[in-house]
Protein backbone atom coordinates (compact mmCIF):
# COMPACT_ATOMS: atom_id res chain seq x y z
CA UNK A 1 0.00 0.00 0.00
CA UNK A 2 1.31 3.60 -0.67
CA UNK A 3 1.41 5.88 1.22
CA UNK A 4 0.35 9.60 0.22
CA UNK A 5 3.77 11.87 0.38
CA UNK A 6 3.28 14.74 3.28
CA UNK A 7 3.94 18.00 2.76
CA UNK A 8 6.73 19.32 5.15
CA UNK A 9 5.92 21.84 7.71
CA UNK A 10 6.85 25.36 6.81
CA UNK A 11 7.12 27.51 3.51
CA UNK A 12 8.28 27.01 0.52
CA UNK A 13 11.18 28.86 -1.18
CA UNK A 14 8.97 30.54 -3.81
CA UNK A 15 6.21 31.41 -1.13
CA UNK A 16 8.15 33.25 0.63
CA UNK A 17 10.24 34.72 -2.00
CA UNK A 18 6.66 36.09 -3.39
CA UNK A 19 5.36 37.41 0.36
CA UNK A 20 9.02 39.64 -0.16
CA UNK A 21 8.28 41.12 -3.15
CA UNK A 22 5.06 42.11 -2.15
CA UNK A 23 6.57 43.28 1.33
CA UNK A 24 9.09 45.56 -0.65
CA UNK A 25 6.73 46.85 -3.54
CA UNK A 26 4.76 48.06 -0.45
CA UNK A 27 7.28 49.67 0.85
CA UNK A 28 8.70 51.24 -2.31
CA UNK A 29 5.32 52.78 -2.55
CA UNK A 30 4.78 54.33 1.29
CA UNK A 31 8.58 55.81 1.56
CA UNK A 32 7.58 59.00 -0.89
CA UNK A 33 4.30 59.36 1.53
CA UNK A 34 6.16 58.93 4.04
CA UNK A 35 8.55 62.07 3.38
CA UNK A 36 5.68 64.21 2.23
CA UNK A 37 3.95 63.74 5.55
CA UNK A 38 7.10 64.56 7.52
CA UNK A 39 7.63 67.61 5.36
CA UNK A 40 3.91 68.32 6.39
CA UNK A 41 4.45 67.93 9.73
CA UNK A 42 7.95 70.24 9.39
CA UNK A 43 5.61 73.13 8.03
CA UNK A 44 3.14 73.58 10.38
CA UNK A 45 5.71 73.20 12.98
CA UNK A 46 7.60 76.05 11.73
CA UNK A 47 4.22 78.10 11.94
CA UNK A 48 3.52 76.73 15.04
CA UNK A 49 7.04 78.30 15.92
CA UNK A 50 6.60 81.28 14.03
CA UNK A 51 3.21 82.42 16.28
CA UNK A 52 5.16 81.59 19.41
CA UNK A 53 8.28 83.54 18.27
CA UNK A 54 5.29 86.48 17.39
CA UNK A 55 4.40 86.22 21.08
CA UNK A 56 7.67 86.68 22.51
CA UNK A 57 8.50 89.36 19.99
CA UNK A 58 4.97 90.92 21.78
CA UNK A 59 5.55 90.04 25.50
CA UNK A 60 8.97 91.01 24.96
CA UNK A 61 8.11 94.59 24.07
CA UNK A 62 5.49 94.79 26.82
CA UNK A 63 8.30 94.09 29.20
CA UNK A 64 10.78 96.05 27.43
CA UNK A 65 9.44 99.02 25.92
CA UNK A 66 12.41 101.29 25.64
CA UNK A 67 13.76 98.59 23.42
CA UNK A 68 10.91 98.21 21.63
CA UNK A 69 11.22 94.58 19.78
CA UNK A 70 13.88 92.12 19.63
CA UNK A 71 15.76 91.79 16.98
CA UNK A 72 17.63 88.46 17.43
CA UNK A 73 16.32 85.07 18.73
CA UNK A 74 18.98 84.84 21.26
CA UNK A 75 17.43 88.06 22.93
CA UNK A 76 14.23 86.58 22.83
CA UNK A 77 15.47 83.39 24.61
CA UNK A 78 17.76 82.13 27.54
CA UNK A 79 18.48 80.08 30.52
CA UNK A 80 16.68 80.83 33.45
CA UNK A 81 19.28 79.34 35.43
CA UNK A 82 21.77 82.40 34.20
CA UNK A 83 20.07 84.72 36.60
CA UNK A 84 17.03 87.22 36.11
CA UNK A 85 15.57 88.09 32.26
CA UNK A 86 17.20 91.04 30.84
CA UNK A 87 16.69 92.92 27.46
CA UNK A 88 19.35 90.70 25.80
CA UNK A 89 18.00 87.39 27.75
CA UNK A 90 14.81 87.60 28.11
CA UNK A 91 14.36 84.14 28.90
CA UNK A 92 10.70 84.28 26.23
CA UNK A 93 11.61 81.25 23.83
CA UNK A 94 12.46 77.42 25.53
CA UNK A 95 14.26 74.78 24.03
CA UNK A 96 15.20 74.84 20.44
CA UNK A 97 13.96 77.91 19.08
CA UNK A 98 16.43 80.68 20.41
CA UNK A 99 19.05 78.87 18.83
CA UNK A 100 17.08 79.28 15.73
CA UNK A 101 16.74 75.66 14.16
CA UNK A 102 14.04 73.29 14.88
CA UNK A 103 12.40 70.81 12.78
CA UNK A 104 14.51 70.87 9.58
CA UNK A 105 13.78 75.03 9.58
CA UNK A 106 15.69 77.44 10.51
CA UNK A 107 14.50 80.42 11.95
CA UNK A 108 15.96 84.04 11.72
CA UNK A 109 14.79 88.13 13.08
CA UNK A 110 15.45 89.87 10.34
CA UNK A 111 14.40 93.62 8.42
CA UNK A 112 14.32 95.15 12.04
CA UNK A 113 13.63 98.93 11.83
CA UNK A 114 15.47 101.22 14.51
CA UNK A 115 14.62 104.39 15.49
CA UNK A 116 16.45 106.18 18.55
CA UNK A 117 14.52 107.64 21.32
CA UNK A 118 16.45 109.19 24.36
CA UNK A 119 19.84 108.15 23.15
CA UNK A 120 18.81 104.55 23.42
CA UNK A 121 17.67 102.33 19.87
CA UNK A 122 14.12 101.09 19.90
CA UNK A 123 13.03 98.47 16.97
CA UNK A 124 9.90 99.64 15.84
CA UNK A 125 9.11 97.31 13.31
CA UNK A 126 10.52 93.24 12.13
CA UNK A 127 9.98 89.94 10.32
CA UNK A 128 10.63 86.44 11.21
CA UNK A 129 11.67 83.94 8.45
CA UNK A 130 11.28 80.28 8.58
CA UNK A 131 13.38 78.31 5.69
CA UNK A 132 13.30 74.74 4.77
CA UNK A 133 16.86 73.56 5.61
CA UNK A 134 16.63 70.88 2.50
CA UNK A 135 13.96 72.65 0.29
CA UNK A 136 12.02 69.58 -1.06
CA UNK A 137 12.85 67.43 1.80
CA UNK A 138 12.40 69.06 5.05
CA UNK A 139 9.63 71.38 4.27
CA UNK A 140 8.31 73.01 0.70
CA UNK A 141 7.70 76.31 1.51
CA UNK A 142 9.14 78.96 3.35
CA UNK A 143 7.25 80.95 6.10
CA UNK A 144 7.90 85.06 7.58
CA UNK A 145 5.63 86.54 10.02
CA UNK A 146 5.84 90.62 10.89
CA UNK A 147 4.75 92.72 14.00
CA UNK A 148 1.23 92.61 12.53
CA UNK A 149 1.07 88.61 12.46
CA UNK A 150 0.20 87.93 9.63
CA UNK A 151 1.94 85.04 8.20
CA UNK A 152 3.15 84.38 4.85
CA UNK A 153 4.39 81.59 3.01
CA UNK A 154 7.15 81.40 -0.02
CA UNK A 155 6.23 78.74 -2.06
CA UNK A 156 9.66 78.67 -3.73
CA UNK A 157 10.91 77.63 0.33
CA UNK A 158 12.70 81.11 0.24
CA UNK A 159 11.82 84.41 2.19
CA UNK A 160 10.32 85.91 -0.46
CA UNK A 161 6.45 85.83 1.52
CA UNK A 162 4.28 87.14 -0.84
CA UNK A 163 1.23 84.29 -0.32
CA UNK A 164 -1.22 83.82 2.26
CA UNK A 165 -1.67 80.79 3.99
CA UNK A 166 -5.05 80.22 5.01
Amino acid sequence: MKTPRQRPNGFTLMELLIVISIMLILMLMAIPNFNKMKASANENSAINSLQAIYKAEIQYQTTYPANGFACSLQALGGDPKQGNPTPTSAQLLQGDLPAGVKAGYTFNIVNCTKVTVNNTDQITSFQVTAVPQAVGKTGYRGFCIDEYSEIKADPQGGTNCTASIQ
